[in-house]
């Protein structure tokens, strides 16, 4: 009666409570009288994976307390981003170095130790724990991420959990997860994009555009980035599961949507990264000189402390220094001094005895030159300046103690002989006139009008008289040039090439016309505030050509290897020495591990073929669910393994063991999806076959002892291809 009661006066409430805002509370109390209810499933596999994936690469995270093996040079990037000091690493994009120094910085590392040799001891002021924990944060939590893709692929629990268990127990995934390495934040990345797809492929399935589909769909074009942004990638996501009715505006809808999260912003999170680092590497560093002067002059300190106060236009009279663009073999200047071309060289060739032009690779006063107008004497700069433009020839006088002019003629270069020989002037009185005039051609030219500007204008300089090209060749002289660089003439040439572009990077206006108050000039700069900060497009683009250009050290190492030994375990790496103990870590795999994930390859791409020719003879041997599994599995795993393994047979630098580590975790992903494979589908009709074989066997032995005349029955020998026809196999 008393509970009737109390509906009776919540139902009065609620009738009453539009009319009276007081009745509200009400409302409230009816909602009150009930428990709120949360329901939550947790699947222990993960947890205990995930568990144990932390256990594995966590536990005494510190030792060694010692610098272990590429430490020494992930450390000193580190160390540069603690200090804000530019650098350049040729392997890769620079996400993965600002990863680690993100672990230093939360550490609290300040960027004092030198890292200088593998072993050394960490000084007091090295936070190691936070040095090594994101690489192996990564590498724990790839083992339950090799679960859910294993899931999403549509196996079994059993064939997902033998998935995370390989990646778990593998010895070199846990050895190379536990440093201050990078593998491992790759595999993590290519794991992360490969599973968001997974999801958002199977939420397509369901509910297109939901705030799910659009979480997982961009979630994989950050990690895709993020994973190009460390190292290699994964795979690139397919464009499948679109609507087959072109007509509806649906599908436009689906385009525009994974042309937004799976090109744009990967291309707009690359971008990011490169901002970041450049943003927090502002000071000039070591590895300037791998860079153009306009990207050295936009760095603090350094060149950009050479340049302040630089004149922008160069005039008739100016004094410069140029630089080859180019840069290779190592950055040089254009250079000349009183030594002059040997008269024979080695090889019984003669040359014009003039005096040498080479580039050299530092710093000298025997690298300033003034630009002089050929018809005036005067080496100064007029009041208002003259500035030289493209297409005005100039006289190019050698600064220093020489004063002459730079010259080129039909003479063969010393070690290029098809090219010509350039030379500072030396009047022999001899049948060899002067040929000292060049014109200039500015290739980053606006227009036909354009100024000669500081650091900003790449130029060439033609010869007049053999248009010739002012080029460096790049190949060292004998020890008669002093192993300077050799410049020539460059009289065949086609098209356009760096080693012929030269930029202005140090200027000054010439004010005095005697030489010995000329070189007191050198010190002291026109004070002519002039901003030459490039865009962050123009140093993106910069830093990009020579991260892909830059030529890395070829020389042997003791532990290196090619990709064929890393398949089946044919190398491996010493890591560590202790000096009094002999404690020591190797890189090493598991053997078994190792070739079961090779042998689970090479069976998956037998059994696709296989399948693949029967179903061009519309033989269906898998459900088509199961065979579209099957296709995806490879497409992910086998297509994850190639792009991360077959790059390195086209790479011409020094690789390690290491470098196979991501190929490998795909290919672990692929064999508990082959076995699972097998077992459901292949085994029966092997046991149907044998059941079969050995039945005819008891037949045949029958039929013996009875001894019997008459013909022969039973099964029907198939003859013809019948490996493409459909129905049971029949044996005799």
């Amino acid at each position: 009666m008393g509970r009737r009661s109390s509906r009776r006066e919540l139902f009065l409430c609620f009738s009453r409570a539009s009319s009276s805002p007081g009745l509200l509370f009400c409302k409230m109390l009816g909602f009150l009288q009930h428990p709120v209810m949360v329901t939550a499933e947790v699947n222990l596999n993960m947890v205990a994976l995930t568990a144990m994936g932390l256990l594995s690469r966590l536990w005494q995270l510190a030792y060694p307390r010692a610098v272990v093996f590429d430490e020494v040079y992930y450390g000193q990037y580190i160390s540069f981003y603690m200090k804000r000091i530019f650098f350049l690493d040729g392997s890769g994009p620079p996400f993965g170095h600002m990863l680690l120094a993100l672990g230093g910085y939360l550490g609290g590392f300040d960027g004092n130790f030198l890292w200088n040799r593998i072993g050394a001891e960490y000084s007091s002021n090295v936070p190691v724990w936070s040095l090594r924990l994101l690489p192996a944060l990564s590498g724990a939590l790839s083992v339950p991420m090799a679960y859910e893709i294993v899931r999403e692929l549509g196996f079994s629990h059993c064939a997902a959990t033998g998935a995370a268990l390989l990646v778990l127990i593998e010895n070199a995934l846990i050895t190379q997860s536990r440093l201050m390495l990078l593998e491992s934040v790759l595999i993590f990345f290519n794991l992360l994009a490969v599973l968001s797809y997974l999801k958002f492929s199977n939420s397509q399935k369901h509910r297109p555009f939901s705030p799910r589909w659009w979480f997982w769909l961009v979630l994989t074009g950050v990690a895709c980035s993020c994973a190009v942004g460390t190292g290699l990638g994964p795979p690139s996501p397919g464009w499948g599961d679109v609507p087959s009715v072109l007509w509806q505006v649906r599908v436009l809808c689906h385009l525009l949507a994974r042309a937004a999260a799976l090109v744009v912003l990967p291309i707009l999170v690359y971008l990011l990264f490169f901002y970041i680092h450049l943003l927090l590497l502002y000071r000039s560093g070591p590895h300037d000189q791998i860079m153009s002067s306009a990207f050295q002059a936009s760095l603090e300190g350094g060149l950009a402390r050479v340049t302040q106060g630089q004149p922008l236009e160069v005039a008739f009279g100016s004094q410069v220094t140029l630089k080859n663009v180019f840069g290779q073999p190592v950055p040089c200047w254009l250079h000349s001094h009183q030594s002059t071309y040997p008269m024979i060289y080695e090889n019984g060739r003669g040359s014009s005895h003039q005096q040498q032009v080479t580039c050299y690779p530092f710093k000298d006063v025997n690298n300033w030159w003034i630009v002089k107008d050929p018809g005036r004497h005067q080496l100064v700069v007029n009041n208002p300046p003259r500035p030289v433009r493209h297409g005005d020839v100039v006289q190019l006088l050698v600064h220093g103690m020489t004063t002459r002019l730079l010259n080129t003629h039909d003479v063969a270069a010393p070690l290029s002989p098809h090219a010509q020989e350039v030379s500072c002037y030396v009047d022999y009185n001899i049948s060899m006139p002067p040929q000292n005039l060049w014109r200039l051609d500015i290739v980053n030219r606006e227009s036909d009008t354009d100024v000669w500007k500081t650091i900003l204008s790449e130029v060439r300089f033609v010869h007049v008289n053999t248009s010739a090209i002012l080029k460096l060749s790049g190949v060292p002289l004998p020890d008669w040039g002093f192993r300077q660089l050799e410049v020539v003439g460059e009289k065949l040439f086609r098209g356009y090439h760096e080693s012929t572009v030269w930029n202005v990077e140090e200027h000054r206006y010439g004010r005095s016309q005697e030489q010995k108050e000329r070189e007191l000039e050198l010190h002291s700069p026109t004070q002519v505030d002039i901003s030459r900060n490039l865009s962050f497009m123009a140093r993106f683009s910069e830093l990009q050509w020579r991260m892909l250009t830059v030529r890395s050290d070829d020389s042997e190492h003791k532990y290196s290897s090619t990709p064929l030994d890393w398949v089946m375990l044919d190398t491996n790496i010493a890591y560590w020495l202790h000096p009094r103990t002999s404690a020591q870590i190797h890189l090493l795999g598991n053997v078994v591990i190792w070739a079961s994930a090779s042998l689970a390859t090479l069976a998956y791409a037998l059994l696709f073929v296989w399948y693949l020719l029967r179903r061009r003879r519309r033989v269906c041997d898998l459900p088509e669910d199961c065979w579209l599994r099957w296709v995806l599995a490879g497409a992910l795993c086998a297509g994850g393994w190639a792009v991360n393994y077959l790059p390195f047979f086209l790479m011409e630098k020094t690789l390690f063991l290491y470098h196979y580590l991501p190929a490998l975790t795909f290919q672990i992903l692929l064999l508990p999806v082959v076995l699972e494979h097998v077992s459901d589908h292949l085994a029966p009709c092997t046991h149907s076959v044998w059941s079969c074989w050995v039945g005819c066997k008891t037949a045949k032995k029958r039929q013996g002892r009875a001894g019997s005349s008459r013909p022969r029955q039973g099964p029907v020998l198939l003859r013809g291809r019948w490996w493409t026809q459909p129905g049971p196999l029949l044996l005799t």
